[in-house]
């Protein structure tokens, strides 16, 4: 009589690949994060990464390519390219963080009323939701800008509360999702003040979701503000913002063309650095909920 015998594996010990594979972090998110890191030192810190004064005339070496003295090249009057666009950092990205944290603020009030609120208020509150959605982002930031003027906090404002919208249908459905959860009405039930309620149960569920969504917005909400800079609605040159960069460079763009390149790739750099890590952080919060 044959027996057919288990070995258990030991204590400890797991298929081979199982964690180890889940929890190694991509070399392209690290990268991401090392590029990010650099970008928020060269928004405090300029001095540490430029290689000239921003704002130095050299009018014997304008419109210079890039070269080993100008790494980026020059601008009509001589200044040297790659320190404005270090300098021009802590302007596009106060925007950006500004934008998104005025952004969710608006989505968490309007989202919150929306989906929490008594009935007098849930109507209005969706009737308000559904008239903003209907507009494009740039649509409602040219609004803004045409009402408030160009200017850094005019790009603050339009930016941030044109893309509120989108971040209050996600906290509405998310709210409404908690609210409705079993977690919760078991927590009523225990006889929690509906503020407790809300306080430890119903807004950390809630924003937990936008958490990713913030990095997603920073890199999204500089490109906005740079757009609108661009087309003369936001910060004017000379301010090295780099939206001002491409529009005091648009002139002689057939003859130095590294004006639009190069603040466009600072642009889109940013843009795809921080959209790539909350891709990531999204993904590894949707994986540790599972």
């Amino acid at each position: 009589m044959s027996t057919s015998t288990t070995t258990p594996l030991k204590a400890g010990l797991q298929p081979a690949g199982s964690h180890r594979v889940r929890s190694r972090v991509p070399g392209s998110v690290i990268l991401a994060a090392v590029v990010a890191v650099l970008i928020l030192v060269a928004a405090v810190f300029p001095a540490l990464l430029s290689t000239h004064s921003p704002t130095a005339v050299d009018l014997g070496n304008t419109l210079a390519g890039p070269s080993g003295s100008h790494w980026l090249g020059t601008d009509s009057i001589g200044r040297d390219l790659y320190s404005r666009i270090i300098h021009g950092t802590h302007t596009s990205l106060l925007i950006g963080l500004g934008a998104i944290s005025l952004s969710l603020i608006l989505a968490l009030v309007l989202g919150f009323l929306s989906s929490l609120g008594p009935r007098w208020i849930t109507g209005p509150a969706d009737r308000l939701l559904e008239v903003l959605l209907a507009f494009p982002v740039l649509l409602l930031s040219l609004l803004f800008v045409a009402l408030l003027g160009p200017s850094p906090q005019s790009l603050v404002i339009a930016v941030g509360v044109g893309s509120a919208p989108g971040y209050a249908r996600l906290v509405r459905a998310q709210g409404l999702s908690v609210k409705n959860s079993g977690y919760t009405e078991a927590a009523l039930a225990l006889g929690h003040s509906r503020w407790t309620v809300f306080r430890q149960h119903i807004f950390p569920n809630s924003f937990r979701p936008l958490v990713a969504l913030v990095a997603l917005g920073i890199g999204q909400s500089v490109v906005w503000a740079s757009g609108l800079s661009f087309l003369g609605l936001g910060v004017a040159p000379p301010s090295p913002e780099w939206g001002a960069l491409l529009n005091s460079g648009k002139g002689d763009i057939t003859a130095a063309w590294w004006l639009e390149v190069m603040p466009g790739l600072a642009i889109a750099l940013t843009a795809l650095v921080f959209t790539h890590l909350g891709r990531y952080i999204q993904d590894r919060s949707e994986g540790l909920t599972r």
